[in-house]
């Protein structure tokens, strides 16, 4: 099957990523699949993060600049940007992490044989020193209930296929909004689907909550109560399942 052609329009929201922010927006510009769009929010950064952007977007007309009036969070960061997009496809990266160069043609392909509204790949997590730590595996197929249990789906990995899905928006949560969009998204009836090759680059930053473990689990019990709008029993259950298929992660998929 010869993979049909369509317009994938990024998602990137931004904060006072000075530091990172060109390594993430450079792994977009060197993809092997060139139709993309690449649409950026700023989050009204203190930094030069937005100076940057700009520099970029005149060198390249498919780099498109976006800036909140007030620090909103990266949900509303998103759906600015997604308001925005023109693409059939949605992507999403962090403006600290990075795709490897094939990310778009591979995912895409299989998408497309798969017909898939809604996928996701395995990824790289990198260390202090900006070296792969350990991989993140993804399951062939996830479920709501699955994906309770296993949150493994890393958001710069995700695209969506809008014809198949529709029209969506991230709820305004300050965190883990990405994972209350994918529940969101297996309530509507879709799986996710899992491509098991690492196409991409997690970084880990100091202060985030990601690197906080105790943080994590408190926006993740966050979501299952007042999202999810579980039981306590039930919050539990799963927020077990979660701690143990992280720790898991961590300690056999080292490279």
């Amino acid at each position: 099957m010869e993979r049909e052609q369509h317009l994938v329009s990024v998602i990137m929201p931004s904060y006072n990523a000075e530091r990172f922010i060109l390594d993430s927006i450079n792994s977009v510009r060197n993809q092997t699949y060139q139709d993309w769009e690449l649409l950026i929010t700023d989050d009204q950064s203190q930094d030069n993060t937005y100076a940057i952007i700009k520099s970029v977007a005149e060198e390249d007309p498919r780099i498109k600049v976006f800036r909140l009036d007030t620090n909103s969070g990266a949900a509303v960061a998103r759906n600015n940007s997604i308001s925005h997009a023109n693409g059939r496809y949605i992507a999403f990266l962090d403006s600290d992490d990075m795709w490897l160069p094939d990310k778009l043609e591979k995912q895409l392909d299989f998408m497309q044989r798969n017909k898939a509204g809604f996928s996701f790949t395995a990824y790289y997590v990198l260390d202090d020193q900006s070296q792969d730590s350990y991989i993140v595996h993804s399951l062939n197929v996830i479920t709501y209930k699955e994906y309770l249990f296993n949150t493994i789906i890393g958001c710069l990995t995700v695209m969506v296929d809008r014809e198949i899905i529709g029209d969506f928006r991230m709820p305004l949560l300050r965190k883990n909004q990405d994972m209350a969009t994918w529940l969101s998204l297996f309530k509507r009836g879709y799986d996710g689907y899992g491509l098991d090759i690492p196409l991409a680059r997690y970084r880990i930053v100091e202060g985030s909550i990601s690197n906080d473990k105790i943080k994590a689990a408190k926006s993740v019990w966050k979501v299952y109560r007042e999202v999810e709008k579980l039981s306590i029993f039930q919050s539990i259950y799963y927020l077990m399942g979660y701690a143990w298929n992280a720790i898991k992660k961590r300690m056999t998929n080292r490279l």
